[in-house]
């Protein structure tokens, strides 16, 4: 059990949004780590005891719902002194911050240590770089939507989609069955952006949205006639950017398409994402906010 809840937004609890088969993907992890014996666990025995989660670098915290899970199948309770979402800075404090306190059998509560931690780590960094990169658009005046991609971990995207709402972003589309993404490859193999186009809502129907990849203002044109709800920009230096977006959102804007999106990717960061900013563009994303992202360093020490 957890005696704190995730991180709360104003529309409610983001753990509600994790699958139920969620607690099986943390099984096998656990697995994992302790495939046969559990040698240092029959070093410590299975008396009760305490540890305290120690935060020692600054960042933003997240990955409450999966640190909890990990401790709730070793049959270990959660008390947590600080919420989901809430910025640490452990160095007016001497470097340390505790952050949790965990309870249970001494061989459990070390079957769970090295779990637990990475997956808060992995998960906490990203809410970092994903709220940073958040106030740095909006500070240079950015009205639309920061999302992150699909680029995520194998196997922990997850933790890593998890951490950007955390982190107050947008988590994009989740995987290849959320949206319809035609891509410069998708193109080339059926031949053109409107055959690619009329294929997909053949088969996605009302239901999904149709996003095309585009070189070109041209491209654009195009995808938007064949019916795009959303149309990427991919690779444009800003200043193409900006005329290429203001241009096509007045043209279709007189042509009754006002609500097709777009969208900048490719290559940004923080060190370059100023340049691209415009609000002619609804939505920018980027793979920086969790790909080669540093992790918030957590420990967890056994009270003694």
């Amino acid at each position: 059990m957890s005696t704190s809840s995730s991180h709360t937004s104003p529309h409610g609890a983001l753990a509600d949004l994790l699958p139920s088969h969620f607690t099986t993907q943390i099984t096998t992890w656990l697995a994992e780590d302790t495939p046969s014996f559990d040698y240092g666990g029959f070093v410590v025995g299975s008396d009760p005891r305490s540890a305290q989660l120690l935060c020692k670098s600054a960042g933003v915290l997240a990955g409450v719902p999966f640190f909890d899970e990990v401790f709730r199948q070793l049959d270990c309770t959660v008390e947590w002194h600080y919420g989901e979402g809430t910025h640490l800075d452990p160095t007016p404090a001497g470097g340390k911050i505790k952050v949790a306190t965990v309870r249970g059998p001494t061989r459990k509560l070390l079957l769970g240590e090295r779990v637990a931690l990475n997956t808060l780590a992995r998960c906490s960094g990203v809410a970092t770089r994903s709220r940073q990169m958040l106030e740095l658009v909006r500070g240079a005046g950015y009205r639309g939507i920061l999302a992150g991609t699909r680029k995520t971990t194998p196997g922990f995207r997850l933790v890593e989609k998890y951490g950007m709402l955390v982190g107050g972003i947008d988590g994009h589309r989740h995987d290849l069955s959320s949206m319809i993404m035609l891509k410069d490859n998708h193109v080339w193999a059926k031949g053109s952006i409107t055959n690619a186009v009329q294929a997909a809502r053949a088969v996605g129907g009302f239901a999904l949205k149709i996003e095309v990849e585009v070189q070109s203002e041209a491209e654009a044109d195009e995808a938007i006639e064949a019916g795009a709800d959303v149309v990427m920009l991919d690779n444009f230096d800003g200043q193409g950017l900006m005329v290429a977006a203001r241009s096509l959102k007045e043209r279709w804007r007189a042509r009754g398409r006002a609500h097709v999106l777009l969208e900048s990717s490719g290559g940004l960061t923080e060190a370059n994402v100023k340049e691209y900013i415009n609000n002619d563009i609804d939505i920018i994303s980027t793979s920086a906010v969790h790909q080669g992202v540093p992790h918030i360093d957590f420990s967890l020490k056994i009270d003694h």
